[in-house]
């Protein structure tokens, strides 16, 4: 919750002010009654002796401290003053007075009330305790003198924030009651009332666009049967202002150059309970581009720089287009070293012939360097972690696209909420510039404990203890833990990304794996592996990271009814424990847009795993190509693919154990997780002779999604629903790899990126199906994509 910040932040100015006012206002009137009136003025004489009056709580010490004399000092009219603004600015005092009785001085003064309680009462939308605390943070707590100032404007704060919830009819009433010994009780007592929804959204003056086109760009709406989530018919003058701004935005995209807002109106009913927003709009003539000419200097670069304009003639004008040619000419100029280099797109306007001409002046000004790099607000963070991201140099020339890499980079270190760079010129020094890189930290530890539930594991407790910044020195040490009923795990990693100067990263893992047969297979045999591995990443370029690594790993067969066939023929080729010594090569380029929520660009994976030592000796081999299209600003249009490949090697069976599965969630929905592909039977116990997926060495999976709002959620990209298109299968060894066996499914789907991870619901319907398949129309499970 957002509120002991802002009250903090508001009261403690407040503060701060009525304080100083009231100090300041009291000693300088007295001052002047001193200096102005003689019968208070006083000649100058030593002091025998000082005593305070008054005091009840505060400490004759804390006056004495405060005082600019001491016994045995000359005194006179301007240190009293100064003595009664001291006394005055340690807020502690509701009236200070000064009285002479010979060479003795009397310091008379009148305790502030202090607070004996602070209570809320009527309060659902703010926790009390969160209340309290940022009350504390100011001033305004138990045992602290009251400030009456300070609780009024505390008052009003509260109003204000309950209007910024679209709770107009809230009444806030602050009570103050006196107590025993100069204390007060301070209660604040609220009537929320009920939230005011918009009823209304209308926009006045449109023309080339529909209303409701319009609307359907804003946040901000009537209401749906989704709204007790989303929020979307609340008013908030911040959602309103962005939804203008995209209003704004759709018309100067469009070509409407002289689009204006011409007047905003927000009404509330009498009863507080209902808004109607009004938005009168003038659109203008719709402009074409009618020509593009550069003027001033380009390094002697023009050809390079007329590729990056964006605007073209004969198409309709492009706000962005505009604004994306002069941050381009800016930024390449940045790349030449010309931080400060200015560039301004004129416009000569047509209104006859509805056309507008563009001049493109740059003038490039003084070619600078980065003589310091400053680091700000890494507290935990050591400076190191950071600097080495860096791809900008100091005491090298600036260069726009290496600062821009290097606090991407920074933000990929995911320790941060907020990642900022600020470039200053350095005074008396035209050709130099210091940067600085500002961090706002975030918790990088994480320690879980929750449940999991697919309709293949069922129930499962998951918990695990992750810190991705191990005493702030940029490495991850992590421990997990799946309790599921049929796949429990045990694994510890550790990463190190800089093992190397160069960028060269080393992970360690360690892990226990037991598998048991589902319910309905009667088994009670267990497969084990446990192992060990480490991995080393090394970057190509600064989009490619190539992965090396190693491992060992032994599979071990408990014995027990219910064992497939094929499990036993492994057991009497290897035995019921082998080992492998695996090596892993795998490369990846993520260009998404987010990891949670993509609506555009590219994801791609390639991990290749060799066995070399051991008892087995094999090759395995998957590859993964993600590719989003943005449609619009609401609907994404998303392909996947996945190929699948192993084999044995020196005359030896592929393992089962690395074996790919297809079926359901991440695969072909609607059929059963994991069920797709060659069987085997069971040979003993009461489900003898029961066929049961052991998966195969080849497999293919081909999605598509077309992903939209989920009607009610507006633009929010948390909850999203989706039709898809499914196709894929898994071959054994001696089965050939066939179109014809391609299984497909149609449905849709619901995706909610929830408090505890990605979930994901699909009702699936398979089109193409054969005898024998296990069909699951829905489905649904936690952290899966496709």
């Amino acid at each position: 919750m957002m509120w002991p910040a802002w009250l903090a932040e508001r009261f403690l100015s407040m503060k701060k002010k009525s304080i100083g006012l009231r100090g300041l206002t009291l000693s300088a009137l007295a001052t002047a009654l001193l200096s102005a009136l003689p019968a208070w003025a006083v000649d100058p004489f030593t002091l025998r002796d000082i005593r305070v009056e008054g005091l009840q709580r505060v400490e004759a010490g804390t006056v004495f401290a405060s005082l600019p004399f001491r016994i045995g000092d000359q005194y006179n009219d301007d240190k009293g003053s100064t003595a009664i603004r001291s006394l005055f600015g340690l807020g502690l005092f509701s009236d200070v007075r000064l009285q002479v009785n010979g060479d003795v001085l009397v310091v008379i003064v009148e305790e502030r009330p202090t607070v004996a309680d602070v209570s809320f009462s009527g309060i659902k939308e703010f926790e009390d305790e969160a209340l309290r605390k940022a009350l504390r943070d100011i001033g305004l707590t138990e045992g602290r003198p009251f400030d009456k100032a300070l609780a009024d404007r505390a008052e009003q704060e509260l109003k204000r924030q309950y209007i910024n919830r679209s709770m107009y009819a809230a009444q806030v009433v602050t009570t103050v009651t006196p107590g025993e010994r100069n204390r007060v009780n301070l209660n604040f007592s609220v009537v929320e009332g009920d939230v005011a929804k918009i009823r209304e959204i209308r926009i006045v003056g449109n023309q080339a666009f529909s209303e409701s086109t319009l609307r359907n760009l804003f946040d901000l709406d009537t209401g749906g049967w989704l709204s007790w989530y989303t929020k979307s018919d609340r008013y908030s003058r911040a959602k309103l202002n962005a939804d203008i701004e995209t209003l704004r935005s759709y018309y100067l995209t469009r070509g409407y150059l002289e689009f204006r807002i011409e007047s905003t109106q927000v009404a509330i009913s009498p009863e507080k309970e209902d808004m109607s927003i009004t938005i009168n709009i003038s659109e203008g003539n719709r402009y074409v581009v009618k020509s593009v000419a550069l003027e001033g200097e380009y390094l002697g670069k023009e050809e390079e720089f007329k590729s990056l304009v964006t605007l073209r003639a004969g198409e309709a004008y492009n706000a962005e287009d505009e604004a994306s040619t002069v941050k381009a000419f800016t930024d390449y100029f940045g790349a030449f070293g010309y931080a400060f280099a200015q560039v301004e797109a004129t416009r000569d306007i047509d209104r006859v012939n509805k056309q507008v001409s563009f001049v493109l002046r740059s003038q490039p000004a003084r070619r600078v360097y980065v003589r310091r790099i400053n680091v700000e607000g890494n507290n935990r963070t050591r400076d190191e972690v950071i600097r080495r991201e860096f791809r900008q140099l100091e005491s090298a020339w600036y260069d726009s696209d290496r600062i821009r890499l290097s606090r991407d980079r920074v933000d990929r270190l995911g320790f941060f909420t907020a990642v900022e760079v600020d470039t200053q010129p350095v005074p008396g020094t035209p050709d130099q510039v210091d940067m600085t890189i500002s961090v706002v930290e975030k918790p990088t530890g994480n320690l879980s404990l929750g449940a999991g539930y697919s309709q293949a594991e069922q129930l499962s407790i998951i918990a695990g203890i992750r810190q991705e910044n191990v005493f702030g020195s940029g490495n991850y040490l992590g421990l997990d833990i799946n309790t599921s009923k049929f796949n429990r795990q045990l694994v510890l990693s550790t990463v190190d990304p800089y093992f190397t100067p160069d960028g060269v990263s080393r992970s360690f893992d360690a892990y226990y794996r037991t598998t048991t047969p589902y319910t309905e297979q009667g088994g009670d045999y267990r497969l084990v592996t446990p192992g060990v591995s480490v991995k080393f990443g090394v970057p190509f370029t600064e989009q490619d990271t190539v992965f090396f690594g190693i491992g060992v790993e032994q599979t071990r067969i408990e014995p027990g009814n219910g064992l497939p066939q094929a499990y036993q023929q492994y057991s009497d080729t290897f035995g019921e424990s082998s080992n492998s010594v695996p090596v892993t090569v795998g490369w990846s380029r993520d260009g998404r847009d987010s990891a949670l929520v993509p609506t555009q660009g590219r994801l791609q994976r390639f991990n290749t795993e060799l066995g070399v030592g051991g008892d087995t000796r094999y090759l395995k081999a998957n590859y993964q190509l993600q590719q989003y299209f943005p449609l619009t600003k609401q609907y994404t249009l998303a392909f996947n693919t996945e190929l699948g490949y192993g084999k044995g090697l020196g005359g030896k069976p592929y393992p089962i154990f690395k074996n790919f599965y297809g079926g359901g969630l991440g695969s072909v929905r609607g059929f059963d997780q994991g069920t797709l592909g060659p069987t085997s039977p069971i040979l003993s116990g009461t489900s003898a002779g029961q066929l049961v997926n052991i998966g195969g060495n080849r497999s293919i999976a081909l999605n598509a999604e077309f992903i939209a709002p989920f009607p009610g959620a507006g633009n929010d990209r948390t909850l999203r629903m989706f039709g898809f298109v499914d196709v894929g299968n898994v071959f054994g060894e001696q089965e050939k790899l066939s179109f014809s066996q391609l299984r497909a499914s149609v449905g849709v789907g619901l995706s909610w990126i929830s408090p505890v991870g990605p979930l994901r619901f699909a009702i699936a319907n398979p089109i193409r199906k054969f005898s024998g398949d296990r069909i699951q129309k829905f489905q649904f499970q936690i952290g899966t994509s496709f």
